[in-house]
């Protein structure tokens, strides 16, 4: 029987037995496994670090998670390699990968691989080797009769210290007889991939007097895990305050990590934050494999000051966190909608207790759950009620769409078409809103009211013109449009709906002289993308922008004096009980692109639904007035903030083997859970994706104890059923 440390009793050779966490993410095998550690290795072992361990007939990697202190059997295995020299998990981000386990009922590995880039991902496919570059110095001259262009040559170095290799070799190929020589010397020095521009500095604005009085409220608190949340107006100054709280963090020593929930805020964001500070490490999706690794370990070694990223930068391996800033809080894309199913904001939360550090929660419209927490005192409130200088809200105007239609305006009422007239008259620009990509939303038969489908998933197929294809946008299945109708073999095929595609095509039979750019996910799907689009819409080589909900946020130009919103029913009849707060949202923070510089702002909203509170309140800006009517309905119906949820997906292939199991699912919970709702089954809306039929059960619950330990009896009762699967998701975004 072997211990931790040992000697074998047949070779006399020292041992070490580890637990490892293999990369697996499967709830059959959610555990640490044993391993023996040859001599060889036993000084690189620590826990956090990657090895390479043989399991069953695989070679994978795993996380050291400790060491065995119990006698274990003489065959356990042996470690092959230790992948890492550093740690990659420290004791924070190893608590932490528990606590998402724990919280989300997700496989522990899986909380661990959301923290890593790419690189640092087991089975990773793309080289991301560290990059070098090569520099020469001047090594030895003494003793040394240097020829005429030699000298050139030297002469450069002795100005510039060193010089890139190939730049000299440019200047004369008598480098390399230098260099074989000894009289200089190849230097190789590693080289990031990403380079940000902080050399053009801006003097930092003077604060207004409610800026500084909620800075001045977050900097006489740093230090402790206090929660704020900063509720103001579009155009408020939030960022200059967050600015002025992170230049006292960093004053002090300690570093800042901001989070905004788009790509698009993060390149326009960093653009600002580098006029004002260095050492800046940034962290989304639109960063290359390579680009994501440097930035990754840049932040490890303690070279950066602030971390400014998406959803996953929450995780970034900052050793002296002084403030974590959420901007735009009550984005969705805060939560991640795949095992596991964090919240940043819940991982801030935790972060701050370790780091005692302070959280502000920052938005214009937060939930209405993370304002009833500050009503309740379990965040500190703070208000940013004006716009900053001069400039006030824009004017907003509703359209009444069905009126519209009857004078055969479609897609631009009178209203916003004059707008958009009178807008490129002076020479000004306009944001256009229209949450919908794609061309048509759907190609039906006029003669027999055929709709053209998924083949593999219950959603009809979306048109797009620019590729004539029809794409789902849930599994990624594309076809031809077809010339006649499927069914009764007619030349009736109509497009029903419109998106971004077919508005543009609009705009340019409209406004031809205009300069018109589209930015929806099928624009931007090339890295740079985004930043190209905002960065030459800010220089005015465009004079509208038309996109869907990824221009709504954030977003500051000051020549935008246009906001129209072509549909804003859209997210308003989604099934959920949050579409009416998606709704409000949703055009609350687009009205608020316009009229942020110093020329009065116009806002055009058009719709179906002239009457609902939630377009009416956002056309006031009345936040608060909204807040009150729709709490009214949350605590009719039974939702958050008076109730929590945890959605329950079961899935299978099999309609009937599915149907039947999660009623059987539906009883447990009834007779295991006392104080909570249940809800359903009931089929998912989309009720089948990918081949996969889907049931869902809701739970609405305040207090119930018992909860995880019923769910996790759940998972464990499946884990090896290869036909049913169980996800489970709390406070989900959509149900």
């Amino acid at each position: 029987m072997l211990k931790n440390k040992y000697i074998c009793n047949d070779c006399g050779v020292n041992f070490m037995v580890i637990e490892v966490l293999v990369e697996l993410s499967a709830f059959n095998i959610d555990k640490t496994f044993y391993y023996k550690v040859p001599e060889n290795l036993i000084d690189k072992i620590k826990i956090g670090v990657r090895v390479l361990v043989p399991f069953s007939h695989q070679i994978l990697e795993g996380f050291v998670m400790g060491f065995c202190n119990e006698e274990v059997d003489n065959d356990v295995k042996e470690i092959i390699d230790v992948i890492d020299e550093e740690v990659i998990l420290n004791a924070e981000l190893l608590e932490l990968g528990k606590y998402i386990s724990e919280r989300t009922i997700s496989t522990l590995i899986s909380s661990y691989q959301v923290m890593l880039p790419k690189a640092l991902k087991a089975k990773k496919k793309k080289d991301v080797s560290i990059k070098y570059i090569t520099n020469v110095k001047i090594k030895n001259l003494d003793n040394y009769q240097l020829t005429s262009k030699q000298e050139e040559i030297v002469n450069v170095l002795k100005e510039k210290g060193q010089v890139l290799y190939q730049d000299l070799k440019k200047i004369n190929t008598s480098v390399d007889t230098l260099i074989k020589n000894g009289v200089l010397e190849k230097v190789q020095v590693e080289k990031y991939r990403l380079e940000l521009d902080t050399d053009i500095k801006e003097e930092k604005k003077v604060l207004t007097v409610d800026q500084k009085k909620v800075s001045d409220e977050v900097i006489n608190n740093l230090g402790t895990s206090l929660t704020y949340l900063l509720y103001g107006v579009t155009g408020s100054g939030k960022t200059e305050v967050y600015m002025e709280v992170i230049e006292k963090v960093i004053n002090e020593g300690k570093q800042a990590l901001l989070l905004v929930p788009e790509i698009t805020l993060a390149s326009q964001i960093t653009k600002r934050f580098c006029k004002r500070f260095d050492n800046i490490a940034i962290l989304h999706s639109g960063l290359s494999d390579g680009e994501k690794y440097d930035e990754y370990r840049r932040i490890k070694r303690g070279e950066v000051d602030i971390v400014i990223g998406a959803r996953s930068a929450i995780f970034a391996p900052l050793e002296k966190i002084g403030v974590i800033i959420i901007d735009e809080c009550h984005s969705d894309t805060y939560k991640q909608d795949n095992m596991p199913r964090y919240d940043s904001l819940d991982v801030a939360l935790f972060r701050s207790e370790r780091h005692n550090c302070p959280v502000i929660l920052g938005s214009a419209t937060p939930t209405l759950t993370q304002f009833a927490k500050a009503r309740r005192g379990l965040y500190k409130l703070l208000v940013l009620s004006k716009r900053v200088g001069k400039n006030n809200l824009p004017t907003v105007t509703l359209a009444d769409m069905t009126k519209e239609e009857r004078i055969k305006n479609t897609f631009f009422s009178k209203t916003l078409y004059d707008a958009i007239n009178k807008t490129l008259d002076k020479n000004e620009q306009a944001i256009l809103l229209i949450n919908r990509r794609g061309y048509s939303s759907s190609i039906t038969c006029k003669n027999c009211g055929f709709t053209m489908k998924c083949p593999h998933c219950d959603i009809g197929l979306t048109y797009h013109k620019g590729k004539d294809m029809l794409r789902c946008h849930y599994c990624g299945y594309a076809t031809n449009k077809p010339v006649k109708c499927p069914n009764c073999h007619t030349d009736n095929l109509r497009e029903l709906g419109s998106g971004t595609e077919k508005i543009e095509e609009e705009l340019k039979d409209l406004f031809p002289k205009a300069r018109t750019v589209r930015m929806d996910l099928d624009t931007t799907s090339k890295k740079g993308s985004h930043e190209k689009i905002i960065t030459d819409f800010g220089e005015h080589k465009y004079d509208i922008l038309l996109g869907t909900q990824m221009i709504a946020k954030g977003l500051d130009f000051p020549n935008v004096t246009l906001v129209g919103v072509i549909t804003a029913d859209t997210s308003l009849f989604v099934p959920s009980y949050k579409s009416s707060e998606t709704t409000f949202q949703l055009l609350n923070q687009v009205a608020g692109r316009s009229g942020r510089g110093e020329k009065k702002g116009e806002v055009v909203i058009q719709t179906y639904n002239i009457d609902h509170y939630a377009i009416n309140y956002a056309s006031q800006n009345n936040y608060l007035g909204f807040f009150e009517e729709e709490m009214k309905n949350r605590l009719q119906s039974a939702y958050p903030p008076y109730f929590y949820l945890a959605y329950i997906v079961v899935k299978s292939k099999d309609y009937n083997l599915v149907s039947s199991e999660v009623n059987k699912i539906s009883a447990i919970l009834k007779n295991n859970l006392n104080n909570s709702i249940i809800l359903g089954p009931s089929v998912c809306i989309p009720f089948k994706i990918n081949d996969v039929c889907r049931f869902g059960i809701l739970i609405k619950y305040k207090k119930e104890d018992n909860l995880n330990d019923v769910l996790r009896n759940l998972i464990d009762h499946y884990k090896g059923n290869n036909k049913i699967k169980i996800e489970i998701d709390f406070n989900p975004n959509n149900i």
